[in-house]
Order: C-alpha cells, then sequence, then structure tokens
C-alpha cells in the first residue's frame, strides 16, 4: 500500500459512475415515437389508390394506400366509415384526409382516415362503371322488369328540392297538359345527405295506403337540374339504385340535363332528358284528349247516319218489289190491331171478374173447412180435457171418499158413512157428466173445491179450533176412552201445537150425544159441504 492511500475504517462505499445514455424500454421509445408522429403530423391530406380493403366485423374499415413508390397502412373507425362520401373499393383512387399515428405492436405507422372522396373525374367514373357492371349482372337493368307508366294519372309525387327552377317548371307543366294533384317531398339534391333523404323520400310513398289521408301516388318523378359530375354524385349511390329498382310505384328520373348520365336513370322506369321532359312524360294533353274524343264522337255519328241511311235505301229498294203499296199491305194489319186492342179492355175485365168469382168461392170453401177443422180440433182437446178431468175428479173424489170412510168409521156414524157415500156416487156422477158436459165445468169446480174445504174441516190430522188430537207416546191415535190408563202420559195435539198430558184415571160421564138433523134438500145447482 503506497503512502498515498488512506483507509478508514466504517466509511461508505464509493457510488458508482453515472451513465449519460441510459437505456429505454421497447414500450417507451414506441409510445415516444406515436406522440411525435401525432404531433408533428396531426391534419395530412394523402392521395393515393386504395388496395387491400377490409371490413371487420367490429365495422372498422382496414387498407392501404400507396402510389408508384411506397405505401402506408390506413383505419377507418366505425363512426368515420358511416359517414364518408366515397366508400373505399380497390383500385379507386381517392384524397384522403386523417393523422398520422403509430401501431407500436408492430412498430409501423399509419393515418386515421377521417374523410375520403373521388381523386378526379377519371377514379368517379371508374366507380362509376364497377357499380354499372355489378347491378347489370344482377338483371337490375333488364328491360322485362320495368313498369309501364300509367297514362292518366290521377296523383303524381315529385322528389325534389322545394327551392329552385326545376319544381316551378314541373307543376307549371303538369297544370298546363293534365290538371292533377301533385305531391312534392322535399329533399336535398346535391351533398352527402342527398341520397339517403331521396331514398327515405321513395319509400315514404311507397309505404301509402290507397284510401288513406294522404292518397298514393300513381307515378313518382326524381328531379334534379344540371350540375358536375362531382354535384350529381349522391343519383350514382349503390343503395339509392336499389331503392329506385325494389318501389312497386313506377318511377321516372330527370337527373341533370341530357347529356347528364346517373345510375338512378338505368334502374328507373323511365328516363327523362330534363324535369321538364318528366313532366311532359308523365301526363296526357287534356286539350288533345278532347279533341279526339270530339273527333270519335262526329265519326260516329257521321257512321251511324250513313247506316241508317243505307237501310232506307235498302227497304225502299225492297218495297218496289212488293205487289202492292206497302200502306196498303199493313192497313188489314193495322185494323185487325185496332179492334183487338178495342176488345182487349173488356176482356181483361171480364178474366178479372172471373178470376175473382173463382177465387171468392175458393175463399168460402177454404174458410168453411178450416172453420170446420177448427172446431173439430177444439172439440178433440175439449174431450180430452174432459177425460183427464173427470179421472182427477175420480180419482180425487176416490180418495176423498177414502178419507171420509176412515173418519166415519171412526167416529162409527153411520148415517154419516151412508150420506158420505151418497156425496161420493153424486161427485163420480158428476164427473162423468162433466166429461160429457163441458158447460157445467165451471159449476162442478166450485162444488169439488168446496168438498174438499168440507174434507179438510173434518181431518184429524189437522184438528179444528176448538178440538184436539190424542195421540199415544209413541204417535197412535187414540180415538176412544177405554184405550186410556190411569196416569198414562199422551199428548194433545191443538192446531197451533202439542201439549203433553196424563190421565187422572177418573172416568166422567160421557156427554149427550148430539142429535143429527136431518139435512135440508139442496136446491137444483146448488153446492153442499156434506
Amino acid at each position: 500500500m503506497s503512502d498515498d492511500s488512506y483507509v478508514f475504517e466504517g466509511a461508505a462505499p464509493a457510488e458508482p459512475a453515472r451513465d449519460n445514455n441510459p437505456p429505454l424500454s421497447i414500450s417507451d421509445l414506441s409510445f415516444a415515437l406515436k406522440r411525435t408522429l401525432e404531433e408533428r403530423f396531426g391534419h395530412v391530406r394523402l392521395r393515393g389508390e386504395i388496395s387491400k380493403v377490409n371490413r371487420h366485423a367490429s365495422g372498422h374499415v382496414y387498407l392501404t394506400l400507396k402510389d408508384d413508390k411506397a405505401a402506408i397502412d390506413g383505419v377507418i373507425w366505425k363512426g368515420s366509415a358511416r359517414s364518408l362520401g366515397v366508400q373505399p373499393e380497390t383500385g379507386l383512387e381517392v384524397i384522403v384526409t386523417g393523422k398520422i399515428t403509430s401501431y407500436p405492436a408492430r412498430s409501423s405507422y399509419q393515418i386515421v382516415i377521417e374523410t375520403m372522396e373521388a381523386a378526379g373525374a377519371g377514379a368517379l367514373l371508374a366507380q362509376l362503371e364497377r357499380l354499372k357492371t355489378k347491378l347489370r349482372d344482377e338483371g337490375l337493368f333488364e328491360t322485362s322488369r320495368k313498369r309501364p307508366i300509367p297514362a292518366f294519372p290521377a296523383v303524381i309525387g315529385v322528389i325534389t328540392s322545394p327551392t329552385g327552377a326545376v319544381i316551378r317548371d314541373i307543376l307549371h307543366r303538369i297544370a298546363e297538359r293534365w290538371p292533377c294533384r301533385v305531391i312534392v317531398w322535399p329533399v336535398v339534391v346535391q351533398g352527402d345527405q342527398a341520397c339517403g333523404q331521396v331514398a327515405n323520400a321513395i319509400r315514404g310513398f311507397d309505404a301509402l295506403a290507397r284510401g288513406g289521408p294522404i292518397p298514393r301516388p300513381d307515378l313518382l318523378i326524381v328531379a334534379r337540374g344540371g350540375g358536375s359530375v362531382e354535384d350529381l354524385w349522391c343519383f350514382n349511390d349503390e343503395g339509392l339504385a336499389r331503392t329506385v329498382a325494389a318501389a312497386a310505384i313506377p318511377i321516372i328520373s330527370a337527373v341533370g340535363h341530357e347529356t347528364d348520365t346517373t345510375l338512378i336513370d338505368f334502374v328507373s322506369d323511365r328516363r327523362a332528358p330534363t324535369p321538364t321532359g318528366a313532366a311532359e312524360m308523365a301526363t296526357p294533353v287534356l286539350a288533345d284528349l278532347r279533341y279526339a274524343l270530339s273527333d270519335l264522337s262526329g265519326r260516329l255519328a257521321r257512321s251511324a247516319g250513313r247506316l241508317v241511311e243505307d237501310r232506307r235505301t235498302r227497304l225502299r229498294a225492297a218495297a218496289r218489289g212488293l205487289p202492292a203499296r206497302p200502306e196498303d199491305l199493313l192497313s188489314l194489319a193495322q185494323q185487325r190491331l185496332d179492334m183487338a186492342g178495342g176488345k182487349l179492355r173488356s176482356s181483361l175485365q171480364q178474366n178479372v171478374s172471373a178470376h175473382r168469382h173463382d177465387l171468392v168461392s175458393i175463399a168460402g170453401r177454404l174458410n168453411r173447412g178450416l172453420l170446420d177443422g177448427r172446431i173439430e180440433n177444439r172439440g178433440d182437446r175439449l174431450t180430452a180435457s174432459g177425460a183427464r178431468l173427470s179421472r182427477a175428479l175420480k180419482t180425487h173424489a176416490d180418495a176423498k171418499a177414502h178419507a171420509l170412510g176412515r173418519i166415519a168409521a171412526r167416529l162409527s156414524d153411520e148415517p154419516l158413512k151412508r150420506r158420505l157415500d151418497q156425496r161420493a156416487a153424486r161427485l163420480e156422477a158428476a164427473g162423468r157428466s162433466l166429461g160429457r158436459w163441458p158447460d157445467r165445468l165451471t159449476r162442478e169446480d166450485e162444488r169439488l173445491s168446496a168438498l174438499a174445504r168440507a174434507l179438510l174441516g173434518l181431518d184429524p190430522a189437522r184438528p179444528k179450533p176448538g178440538f184436539a188430537r190424542v195421540e199415544a207416546e209413541d204417535g197412535r191415535w187414540i180415538t176412544q176412552a177405554a184405550a186410556l190408563a190411569p196416569g198414562q202420559a199422551v199428548s194433545l195435539v191443538f192446531p197451533d201445537g202439542a201439549r203433553g198430558a196424563r190421565i187422572d184415571g177418573e172416568s166422567a160421564a160421557p156427554p149427550p150425544r148430539p142429535r143429527l138433523h136431518k139435512p135440508k134438500p139442496t136446491p137444483p145447482g146448488q153446492g153442499d159441504l156434506f
């Protein structure tokens, strides 16, 4: 160890020397480059040819822009892809606007495209030719699928801008030629929103129902004035062309001047060189129709006159060949006709009188037959009712006689029994007489009601006020004093209820037997309770 070196115990070790160029991570470098590119190239416009178009399921579009010496990747986010003025296609030369950024995962840079437009008329026409070829191959240009234009439209729908000379020319021309109802659907006819609005107007007219508050047009006119290829480019949209082809209402395309051609001209049912020409194509000339109708009416009148004159001439020629004049030949037939006409009125009156007499005779016989039939029918019904009533009365009388017999047996009243038998016999005879004499039905019914009331008054099961029925404990009726024993418990049944009682054993003298009075004779026709 040299003399210049000193070692101190407990001193800290020396720090390593600092590096002026520390290493960076890959991510740090990539994101630093990304920030630099985005700050330096935040807004650029590029012109190039599209290749390798890839439409992702998420809605994003990935593509490559190239020229003869270099290429750059591009991406169109989903929100920007829907609002592009020109849809990206392989081989299309476009001008795009966006910002340069990088993709750190692959260490590559790319452009995020925000707007896209075709680079010149040549590219637009090339794109138009590709669309035309595509739609032609699908059969949308075929003549067989085009619908005929109605000859006399009642309602015409016009899809155009509400301002400008186009709508005024169309309305003026229609009013001049064929006054009818015109419905205008206002749209913009230039720019990115034009194709969508025109397509919505066509679908809106198609959705109208016949007989609704807004009449459904018989014909549609899509019209716009002239302009450059870029101005008319919205009418070359593929979606609009398919909407025109699918419309149920015939459509006349009148976009631009005669030399201008758009994609909807090929798919529409008719193409007009100008909007005014579309109005003339859609409507007939009312004055020409009136003149043609007048001419046809005159020709019809002249033809009918010549036909009548020809028949008159032929009739006169045929009359000259007759042996006598036509008046002489017809005079005898006319005289017979006059005589027959004179007799016709009296003959008709005689015929009416004869038929009236026959009708009265038939009606008389018919009425008598109906009356006899109705009388016979009512007689049969009355006989059947009398028979049923007799059977009912007999059954009722038998039941009542049986009940009276039981009551008479209990009371041991022989005279009463004989009288009841006599009354029962009389009831039976009355029932038989009722079957034979319907006119006594009411009187005998009254008698029957009186007998029923008398029978109810004599029914022991329903004792009269002031009387009671004596029953043993088992419910048996006790009708004699000898059947009672001293101390026996009995029930006394009154009309309004029952009460218990007990026999005391002492016998009382029987009450004097009431003397039966001989009933007075009943006047004829008057009922008796017994």
